[in-house]
């Protein structure tokens, strides 16, 4: 790790790397004059450093590379239920085809993905480490710790899923270096996917408590407690935690409703009230090509419009019912589609509010995730007959005509099943398809087929099927990694 920690970088450097020159983060000091005691011995100048790395989880590198939202196409196109029929202009491609984890470059999607992550995580630890000698009230000092923790935790929790196989029989397993403090001469090796975990649950406890009752500061992308127990949902969910994550689920949607159908159909691209957590990007700050809306939505002149078109599998499209609002935001398949038309099973869940512009917010998390995980919880703790009202209540908002399927009533794993089919047609494109494949040991099953029938698109897809477990779906840790940590060797790569 010393790659990234091997020095106690310049606070001033670490700011600049997060949030750029964009005023509104700090308009007093220039970043190259502001010396650490400065940004540290303030609560708002921490919040400087907060808001940075908030920038950052949006921020471009390259076209394929601008923080979550990336890596939220990257895992989904990875897993059988997203594909593009044509190459376009390339971008995303190698991850389709699990090709770019495989490569230890800098540059590779593995190389990028450790980067990202990793400077999360070092910016938060300079939060962690300082904020309680900082001048300020006592409950922004809180607020400020909490946010920080939090997004340790979340940093972490990609990295051990992605880098590592899923939680459950992999305990013992190598996990990734973990840092705690912000400044690091020697590097650290790769503990235990366990020791991971651990650091997690307890960043997120932690934070939870210090987040509790306090309300958003600045701006909607930070942190509060609601969002920490939708995290701690989802690390539940993937350690099979089942009893804490039906809880956690439950505290975290508690008051929010699933969206109306008018508001699903908005594009995803304005925070509305089932929204738990999302980046807002400054009208001026939109990455324009380099984003998640040029990439999904195919309305406007983006990469997608432009031909790397995204598409549901017909798999999956046939299974949603057409009294459904989710149906409509795929093109129904007609014969023989002109060249003028759009392709069949094309993706129009994602969209700008304007067509003219690149405004877009991000979606980091909603309430109907959380009513995902609360029913399969339930179920998989046989508590069936609480799960069903729970999944009900959110598949209803969705089609009105929903009835559950008679064995779903009666068998605990046909209800499972039930749920799980909801999650993928609820979640699509939002991400969760190659985690959900992890802790699911469900491996690439992917259809072949002519692109007009919605089916993977054999010039492009490579791989069709590979067990889960196979070492092929690890991502690589970056070869400068290993050659400037002291403690990693070659044989700490994964396989």
């Amino acid at each position: 790790m010393r790659n990234i920690f091997k020095k106690a970088l310049p606070l001033a450097l670490s700011v600049l790397m997060l949030t750029g020159c964009e005023k509104e983060y700090l308009d007093t000091t220039p970043y190259s004059d502001a010396p650490e005691e400065l940004v540290f011995g303030t609560t708002d100048g921490a919040t400087v450093a907060l808001n940075g790395i908030f920038r950052f989880m949006w921020a471009s590198e390259d076209h394929d590379k601008f923080g979550q939202k990336a890596m939220d196409i990257t895992m989904d196109y990875m897993g059988n239920d997203m594909f593009t029929p044509v190459r376009g202009y390339g971008w995303f491609v190698a991850d389709y085809n699990l090709s770019s984890i495989t490569t230890t470059t800098d540059a590779s999607r593995s190389g990028y993905t450790w980067r990202h992550y990793y400077r999360i995580i070092f910016n938060a630890n300079k939060i962690i480490a300082n904020i309680d000698d900082a001048t300020g009230p006592q409950a922004d000092k809180e607020y400020l710790k909490g946010n920080a923790l939090a997004l340790r935790a979340y940093a972490y929790y990609y990295l051990i899923n992605l880098y590592q196989h899923t939680y459950k029989g992999h305990e013992n397993a190598p996990g990734v270096p973990l840092y705690t403090e912000p400044v690091h001469a020697v590097g650290k090796g790769r503990g235990t996917v366990k020791e991971v975990y651990d650091q997690i649950i307890a960043d997120l406890k932690q934070a939870e408590t210090l987040l509790e009752g306090k309300a958003k500061k600045v701006t909607p992308s930070h942190i509060d407690s609601k969002v920490v127990k939708g995290l701690y949902a989802r690390v539940a969910l993937q350690m099979e935690d089942y009893a804490t994550a039906a809880v956690k689920a439950n505290e975290a949607r508690a008051g929010r409703a699933p969206m109306s159908a008018t508001l699903y159909n908005n594009g995803f691209g304005i925070a509305n009230a089932e929204w738990i957590w999302g980046l807002q990007i400054p009208n001026d700050q939109a990455t324009i090509y380099a984003s998640f809306f040029s990439h999904m939505d195919n309305t406007v002149g983006g990469y997608a419009g432009l031909g790397s078109t995204k598409l549901i599998t017909k798999e999956l499209y046939d299974q949603i019912p057409a009294t459904d609002i989710r149906k409509g935001l795929f093109k129904n398949p007609i014969p023989n589609p002109k060249p003028t038309d759009w392709q069949n099973y094309t993706a129009f869940k994602f969209r700008k509010p304007d067509a003219k512009t690149w405004t877009g917010d991000y979606v980091m998390m909603r309430a109907s995730e959380m009513y995902l995980i609360e029913a399969e919880a339930l179920a998989r703790l046989n508590r069936g007959a609480e799960a069903i009202p729970v999944l009900e209540a959110l598949v209803k908002a969705r089609n009105s005509a929903y009835v559950l399927p008679v064995a779903a009533a009666t068998d605990n794993q046909a209800l499972i099943n039930e749920i799980l089919l909801q999650r993928r047609i609820e979640l699509w494109g939002e991400g969760f398809s190659l985690l959900d494949m992890k802790r699911l040991n469900k491996g690439l099953n992917r259809i072949a087929g002519d692109p007009v029938n919605g089916e993977h698109a054999a010039g492009l897809a490579v791989v069709l099927q590979r067990s889960i477990t196979d070492p092929q779906y690890l991502f690589r840790i970056p070869q400068t990694e290993i050659d400037a940590n002291d403690e990693l060797t070659e044989s700490d790569q994964n396989p």
